[in-house]
């Protein structure tokens, strides 16, 4: 019995063998006939080169595949038309051959839907709607991604900041726009009493005011502004504010300003609620004096209120002399791990900062985070991420300068290209509503989780946990929208675009880092170790997105100013808290990094108790390794045993 196949096939006909079933499946003699070969020009089948025909019969069962004849390698493509037929014993073997056939076609087809889902979301096939409604698994560490709370008035008592640290906050964010240092240094004691109790690590970040221009309101009162009403902004600060007049810490605002221009002014930023946030129109400008017609009705309340004028350049210095102080005693004085640089318009900024950080001690180990809050931030955005160590998306203030429709874009562009560079992102201004309520919008949920596919590092709360009235609840809230949002992230396709980004040669460190992440993906690893002093390694590591967390084992370095002995370290694992993905551990300063077998064995058995204890290494798993041996890197994988 045969079955018959016809097939036109390039030259060198290889892919004829992908006709027929598998050879596990059935058995016989395939025989091939390979008529004329024709010419092919401008879509015509010209003249042939022979006129005979080219039969070949061989075992079906054999790895080798029929080929055609062969023809001069100079000569223009040539098409063969190919007769197929397979020689089978039974009867009943016909049928097995007819069921292989089938499922190829329906193994292609699959392959064409699984396409369709080659995006940043990886959904498995078919989903099932129930499956949405099952409870999550509750985990050692509540997301990858992580959370940057900012301490303050609702949050910066001992036993709230200790809930926030156990319900996923890894970064206290201190904002010197209010409050003064003494209120925030009671605030920064009670975290670290927090810290030794939950025992969690926690990074420190003081957010800089730069140039924020800001209406006064000495006397606190709400003040009632109608629309249609005017309105005069003053720089006499000795003024009372009213309805009619409102003070504001900036002399040249007039100068600045043009009529017809828009002028912003909430409390805490932008709220996009507009009963506590109003927008004026510049009508007329009187000496230092600007007159502003009120375009919605609001009410002000609280002390200080942010005015933001859109896309127009204010003529401040990014790190003020203020700045510059509360920098120089309190960030001195506590070991800041993160400087967050508001208003950075330029990368002259951030070399700027650092310099004056690089001349106050153990703070030229501070990490510079920059903050885009305008045009002239984003229009520079290239240059700043080169000097910056990560970057915070302020959708805020940035919000008002951007058309509506384009802020999403900004998002993913600017994630994009800090996660390609291998910086931090960190977006901000997500659940704005839980400020007064206990659940976010369905929007806000969505934004979340939307963040985290774009490949954000953290979510930075801002007036969630500074002022709102479930700091804990929107910890906890956020945290399980990017566990669940991480679940879908489609690793695969960001590994290999990361890869791809990278090109070759890649540097000994990111090659050694993607190799780490590559290999665990294979094995199913349940925790990829590595080892630095720098962080660096570990840094690499995390940025190709692995599935499973990174533990960062950071061996301290024992260094001296001449006059005292001390160990680096804490900086390094304290930094890690902003990364996506990794999860840091001080190691005994004893072991350095570099070491022999025998020391480092000590220190990995310590991380993998580390492990164990957390939950997330168990018997029988899968651990890969990366670590340096003398002069050599080593990614080692480790099963462990009962």
């Amino acid at each position: 019995m045969r079955l018959q196949f016809r097939k036109i096939v390039a030259c060198p006909a290889k892919y004829v063998v992908k006709l027929m079933p598998k050879r596990s499946k059935c058995w016989g003699v395939l025989h091939a006939s390979w008529w004329p070969p024709v010419l092919v020009t401008d879509g015509k089948l010209k003249e042939s080169y022979s006129s005979k025909c080219v039969e070949e019969s061989v075992p079906f069962d054999k790895v080798a595949s029929p080929t055609p004849p062969s023809i001069p390698a100079t000569t223009p493509p040539v098409y063969f038309f190919c007769s197929l037929s397979l020689s089978i014993p039974t009867s009943s073997n016909l049928s097995i051959v007819q069921r292989s056939l089938k499922k190829k076609k329906k193994k292609k087809k699959k392959k064409k839907k699984k396409k369709m889902h080659s995006a940043h979301l990886l959904l498995e096939e078919p989903i099932r709607m129930a499956s949405i409604l099952e409870p999550s698994r509750p985990n050692f560490f509540p997301a990858m991604t992580k959370i940057v709370g900012t301490l303050g008035p609702k949050s910066r008592s001992v036993d709230v900041i200790s809930s926030c640290l156990n319900a996923g906050m890894s970064v206290a964010r201190f904002d010197f726009s209010w409050g003064d240092i003494d209120f925030h240094q009671e605030t920064l004691e009670n975290l670290k009493m927090a810290v030794k109790s939950t025992k969690k690590l926690c990074a420190v970040m003081l957010d800089t005011v730069g140039p924020e221009l800001q209406v006064v309101n000495k006397s606190e009162h709400s003040i009632l502004l109608e629309l249609g009403a005017s309105v005069v902004l003053t720089p006499d600060q000795a003024k009372e504010a009213s309805s009619e007049l409102l003070p504001i810490n900036f002399g040249g605002l007039s100068k600045a300003l043009k009529k017809g221009d828009t002028i912003f002014i909430g409390q805490y930023l932008f709220t996009g609620s507009e009963t506590t946030s109003v927008w004026l129109e510049v009508a007329e400008l009187k000496g230092d004096d600007v007159v502003c017609v009120i375009k919605n009705s609001a009410t002000l309340s609280g002390a200080l209120f942010t005015l933001h004028i859109s896309q127009i350049r204010i003529d401040l210095p990014t790190l003020t002399d203020s700045d510059k102080n509360v920098i120089s005693t309190w960030g001195v004085r506590n070991n800041i791990d993160f400087l967050s640089l508001s208003y950075t318009r330029h990368a002259e900024d951030v070399r700027h900062a650092r310099e004056f950080l690089s001349k106050l001690g153990d703070l030229s180990q501070t990490q510079i985070f920059a903050k885009i809050e305008n045009i002239e931030g984003l229009t520079h955005f290239d240059e700043i991420l080169q000097e910056a160590d990560g970057i915070i998306l302020s959708r805020g203030n940035l919000g008002i300068d951007l058309p509506p429709e384009k802020v999403f874009l900004f998002q993913k562009a600017a994630v994009y290209k800090c996660n390609m560079a291998g910086k931090p992102a960190v977006v901000t201004r997500v659940v704005d509503s839980m400020t007064d309520n206990l659940r976010p919008t369905r929007a806000e949920a969505t934004d979340v989780a939307n963040a985290v596919l774009d490949g954000s590092d953290a979510i930075l709360l801002g007036a969630e946990t500074l002022r709102g009235l479930y700091p804990v609840e929107t910890i906890s809230i956020v945290g399980k929208i990017c566990a669940e949002a991480e679940k879908v992230f489609n690793q695969d396709l960001y590994f290999k675009k990361t890869v791809k980004y990278v090109g070759e040669p890649m540097t000994h460190l990111e090659s050694i880092a993607s190799s780490a992440v590559r290999a665990a993906i294979k094995v199913k690893a349940s925790v990829i170790i590595v080892f630095t002093s720098s962080g660096r390694a570990a840094r690499l590591t995390a940025k190709y997105r692995p599935t499973m967390p990174v533990i960062s084992v950071v061996i301290p370095r024992l260094k001296t100013n001449q006059l005292r002995w001390s160990f680096t370290g804490a900086f390094e694992a304290r930094q890690s808290l902003i990364v996506r993905g990794l999860f840091p551990m001080l190691a005994d300063p004893r072991h350095p990094a570099e070491s022999t077998n025998a020391t480092n064995e000590s220190v990995l058995k310590v991380a993998l108790d580390h492990g164990k204890a957390s939950g997330l290494i168990k018997p029988h798993d899968r651990v890969v390794v990366c670590q340096k041996v003398g002069d050599a890197s080593v990614v080692k994988i480790i099963e462990l045993e009962d």
